[in-house]
């Protein structure tokens, strides 16, 4: 008999190029709304078609561009009062995942009766008090389709996820129109990030059918678009897979959930500051290959399914080249190879294997126990 699973999506979902012609009518009721979005997606000119429609559909609007990336939690609390301030009716966040993520949280946290910080430990306190659209502009975080949003705490040195499904979006826009101009490093890192999702919710001790479903597809999409989607910037059809399989990674998480190579990465974001693709793509294929003993059967499933070459050939031949196809993927996107280009040595992997055995919510879901010594191991192949 299956344990009980559970799936969990946004309210509606528009996709395909030109769908950022819905906002009109997404928020043709609302009489003001707040834009979430930083300095770059501004400077980008992306924002220019949906604040168009926003006048159009005669919206009033303030736009909130001093988003940090990678926030801590007392950053996104400031962003968050100077959202209520604007006393809008609806969010509309345009950016990558830490603007979704600071824009989910201001939609449960516009209040007085507890904070951000009060979220860190009772994260479902938050409940819903205003609808958010949220629009992403990479192919990767899968912010868009998850009720998480991740801050850093740097009194622990760590990024933590606050997790509520009252988090999750009651509109999302797919418009690949959004990240045709991303430059290679940031579509590299995100897209890595969206394979990480992939893998490892098909491969956690959550796995179910619904994750399994969105999961698959991702990989598909993933395995078969995302270098030409990376690194042409016309690639129009492969970027519009891309942000499909980013969305169906994200869709995978709130049903089954990531692992040890998130667990891992989070100590590097929240001490050294690595941009949290970056940091899962150094990981992805160290973890990946510590846990292959114990995912044969799915490794070979995902050979198969993306028909990476000879279904004759053996578990062990097939997940072997499973984990070769990912770190060829990381080699040719340009992926920092080593800690070391982040000032990171051998004197810090006491306090990273501290600080990653804590996400024990992640490292629970991992198919193979991480013991701190097995932490060390993996930290030290990437150093």
């Amino acid at each position: 008999m299956l344990t009980p699973f559970c799936l969990k999506m946004p309210g509606r979902v528009f996709g395909g190029r030109g769908s950022l012609n819905e906002i009109e009518n997404i928020v043709r009721e609302k009489n003001r709304i707040a834009v979430f979005t930083d300095k770059g997606i501004e400077s980008a000119g992306l924002l220019e078609v949906p604040l168009e429609m926003l006048r159009k559909a005669g919206c009033q609007y303030t736009v909130l561009d001093e988003l940090p990336a990678e926030p801590t939690y007392m950053q996104a609390q400031e962003a968050i009062d100077h959202f209520r301030e604007t006393g809008a009716e609806m969010i509309m966040a345009i950016g990558g995942g830490s603007v979704m993520d600071i824009a989910k949280l201001a939609s449960v946290a516009a209040t007085d009766a507890y904070t951000v910080k009060d979220m860190l430990d009772q994260p479902l306190i938050g409940k819903k008090q205003i609808q958010t659209l949220l629009i992403p502009t990479t192919a990767g975080t899968g912010s868009e389709a998850t009720p998480n949003s991740i801050v850093a705490v740097p009194e622990k040195e760590l990024k933590v996820g606050i997790v509520n499904p009252e988090m999750m979006a009651d509109f999302v826009i797919l418009d690949s129109l959004m990240i045709k101009n991303l430059p290679l490093k940031i579509a590299a890192a995100t897209g890595i990030d969206a394979l990480a999702h992939a893998v490892e919710c098909y491969t956690s001790n959550k796995a179910n059918p619904f994750s399994n479903l969105f999961a698959m597809e991702a990989l598909k999409l993933i395995f078969g678009n995302i270098e030409k989607a990376c690194m042409d910037q016309e690639a129009m059809k492969e970027k519009d897979n891309m942000l499909l399989a980013a969305f169906y990674g994200g869709v995978a998480i709130t049903s089954s959930g990531t692992t040890g190579v998130h667990a891992l990465s989070y100590p590097l974001g929240g001490k050294y500051h690595i941009a949290h693709g970056v940091s899962n793509a150094m990981l992805l294929v160290p973890v990946m290959r510590f846990n292959k003993d114990a995912c044969l059967d799915e490794l070979e499933q995902i050979h198969d399914a993306v028909k990476m070459g000879d279904e004759r050939k053996n578990r062990e031949d097939k997940a072997e080249t499973v984990l070769k196809r990912m770190q060829e993927i990381i080699t040719i996107l340009q992926i920092p190879s080593s800690l070391a280009e982040f000032h990171v040595s051998e004197k810090d992997l006491d306090a990273l294997v501290e600080a990653g055995m804590q996400v024990t919510r992640l490292l629970d879901n991992n198919r193979k126990k991480i013991t701190p010594e097995d932490a060390r191991k993996i930290y030290q192949e990437i150093m």
